[in-house]
């Protein structure tokens, strides 16, 4: 059991979010729930708790500097420390270039790098203070290939996977804190509802035509890495479907 450890978890009212919160709370660590969607963070905040989990659901868009704070705020204002940052919030709006889709374009560099770059800034301080910690980035298999119609998507998780890696090499050995990137394959999660390009239905039905990983497959994952020893920092996890061939 982790009863003195409080993980701070972006994009926790569904998918992967939602279930590592679960994942974690369920083995006694404290888990601060952040999304945009408050009243679903409330209901995963209560069935948290009547498992005998310990949570508390903060209004959280990472595209906004202050809430990133403040959700890390009320984390230690509650609980006294941070150990753990799940940078999971994220959105896939895959698009092809020449549709020219640029808000699209912005939102995803908004949430999938800055996001993780607000929430980092804000947790890094009380890690530093506290002497460690564990900062958790969700990337994705498109951090190390590009595909088409994922121009900006595998862009921003490329950036994520060497901010990860420049990370560990700046705070691993010298301040304690591990950094993981996890990133996995086709996961059965609300992402793909943000497409809006009607030319994406080969890869829609691609992703139909095998069986995916479900969210609870990443939790698992990143269980393994938060609660190894701690002399052990799993810099990368690469999961795939057993179908999905790249």
């Amino acid at each position: 059991m982790h009863e003195d450890r409080v993980a701070v978890v972006t994009g926790a009212s569904s998918g992967i979010g939602e279930a590592i919160a679960r994942a974690l709370a369920g083995d006694g660590v404290k888990v601060a729930l952040g999304a945009r969607r408050r009243q679903r963070l409330q209901a995963v905040q209560s069935e948290i708790e009547r498992a005998q989990g310990e949570a508390m659901a903060v209004t959280c868009d990472v595209t906004r500097r202050s809430d990133c704070n403040n959700l890390v705020r009320a984390a230690v204002d509650r609980w006294g420390r941070v150990d753990i940052l799940i940078n999971n919030a994220g959105i896939m709006p895959l698009s092809f270039v020449k549709s020219l889709k640029i808000e699209e374009w912005e939102r995803m560099v908004d949430v999938n790098l800055k996001g993780v770059l607000f929430c980092t800034a804000a947790v890094l301080p009380f890690m530093l203070d506290q002497g460690g910690g564990h900062i958790v980035n969700l990337s994705s298999i498109a951090g190390r290939r590009v595909f088409p119609a994922g121009s900006v998507y595998c862009a921003t998780k490329f950036a994520l996977n060497a901010f990860s890696d420049a990370l560990r090499l700046e705070l691993s050995a010298r301040q304690r804190i591990r950094v993981t990137s996890v990133q996995p394959g086709i996961v059965a999660t609300e992402l793909t509802e943000t497409i809006t390009d009607d030319g994406l239905g080969g890869f829609l039905e691609y992703a139909r035509s095998i069986e995916p990983l479900q969210a609870e497959d990443i939790a698992a994952a990143i269980r393994y890495a938060v609660h190894a020893p701690a002399h052990v920092n799993v810099n990368e996890i690469v999961v795939r479907p057993t179908q999905q061939e790249q």
